[in-house]
């Protein structure tokens, strides 16, 4: 009974951020709002109540619901600060997460088929694909939202989780993608396995790009190239797929107007400061604003930058809480990362490994893309900050790969 506590002194650390950052929030507003600390009051409830199933449960490494626990802290109390009604809809879109969370959690556990459901992946992210182009609203330049009623999904966000699911079931059983003296009018056809996982993976980007998700085609990418590596792919085999994804870039640029503007706002956004290069500029400008220890919750101007609650919310945290609240953000990812990691090491089945490595890849990547644009290191292309970043779908489906990946901590006890 004497160590049980020390599993929840972590927790204090989390519970003390949401208490001083939704008190600050309530004694910024005027009139002083009592929504304020009841919203912080739900939040430390989901959280801690969702910690202490973790740990009576056993449900294998703590540490990574708390470091999301601390990313989604962060991101709510810095969405209230920006528009309250959108916090409150991520609390809601939080709640959803944590249902989802316990469900693939079960689900990946219970159910000893996943490693077999290639041709499912497949088939699945193929329908969310024609979906999209058949019925998907064009917003802010992609095609990438699916509208029910009020109701509206990104299925990219979902297809990042099956090509990983697609990847760990490949390398499970190469031979399912294999071509063997199959005759087509009377020719008969062959292919490796992996010339076919090839194509199948620059589908999945394709067909992405076709839709204007230029960063989640970006992080498919990058995904599937550090498998490759991780896999012990030959050097030619890497310089090909450097080399197409040298071709497709310059085939982008020149045939993509949109792509092509996100290029030359990252060379020089001063040059159009007041249009294309308006957005990254004011970002930059807020960054710098905050200095070190930023200018306090509430006493800064994100709102100058457009689209700051989804996109550059990194750069309000910075304005805000400074560049140290920035780098322990970053620090978080890496911590998060870095579990991820250990959890491949450590589980014993190739495909439980190829998963846990997958999606620690995912969000690691993701991060370095939106984080990279917001700061101007790489061309901006317009994906969320996981776990921080107002949006339904990134949440829900990042609480799925949380799941799964606190499963397959489990296995690995």
């Amino acid at each position: 009974m004497r160590i049980l506590p020390n599993y929840f002194k972590p927790l204090y650390a989390v519970v003390l951020i949401n208490i001083i950052g939704f008190l600050l929030l309530y004694f910024y507003r005027k009139p002083l709002e009592n929504t304020t600390i009841y919203m912080g009051l739900i939040v430390i409830a989901l959280i801690c109540l969702t910690y202490v199933l973790i740990i009576k449960m056993n449900m294998g490494d703590e540490y990574l619901f708390l470091i999301v626990s601390m990313l989604i802290s962060l991101g709510v109390i810095m969405l209230y600060r920006l528009d309250k009604e959108l916090a409150f809809k991520q609390i809601v879109w939080l709640t959803c997460g944590i249902m989802l969370f316990f469900l693939s959690y079960y689900a990946y556990l219970k159910l000893e088929l996943w490693d077999k459901l290639l041709y499912c992946y497949l088939g699945i992210s193929l329908v969310l694909f024609l979906l999209t182009f058949l019925f998907g609203r064009h917003i802010k330049g992609a095609n990438n939202w699916i509208a029910v009623g009020r109701f509206s999904f990104q299925p990219s966000e979902l297809i990042k989780v099956l090509y990983v699911l697609f990847l760990a079931s490949y390398r499970n059983d190469p031979d399912k993608l294999r071509i063997d003296n199959i005759r087509l009018k009377g020719i008969k056809l062959n292919a490796s396995s992996q010339l076919i996982f090839m194509a199948i993976s620059y589908c999945f980007m394709a067909f992405l790009a076709l839709q204007r998700e230029f960063g989640t085609a970006l992080l498919l990418f990058a995904v599937y190239y550090t498998f490759l590596y991780v896999m012990g792919s030959k050097v030619p085999v890497m310089l090909a797929n450097g080399a197409f994804a040298l071709v497709g870039g310059l085939l982008g640029y020149f045939l993509m107007y949109h792509i092509r503007v996100r290029v030359d706002v990252w060379l020089n956004p001063w040059k159009d400061i007041a249009n294309k290069g308006y957005q990254i500029t004011q970002s930059l400008f807020a960054i710098g604003a905050g200095g070190f220890f930023g200018t306090g919750l509430g006493l800064g101007h994100p709102d100058f930058i457009p689209e700051v609650h989804t996109d550059f919310i990194f750069s309000a945290i910075c304005e805000e809480m400074g560049i140290f609240g920035g780098m322990a953000v970053i620090l978080l990812f890496f911590i998060f990362a870095y579990r991820g990691f250990k959890v491949s090491l450590t589980v014993k089945q190739p495909f439980d490994k190829t998963v846990a490595l997958g999606i620690a890849m995912m969000f690691a990547f993701q991060t370095f893309i939106i984080l990279g644009g917001v700061i101007k290191f790489i061309p901006m292309t317009g994906i969320t900050l996981p776990f921080i970043s107002y949006g339904g779908s990134s949440l829900t489906t990042g609480f799925i790969s949380l799941g799964i990946l606190q499963a397959i901590s489990k296995k690995s006890l």
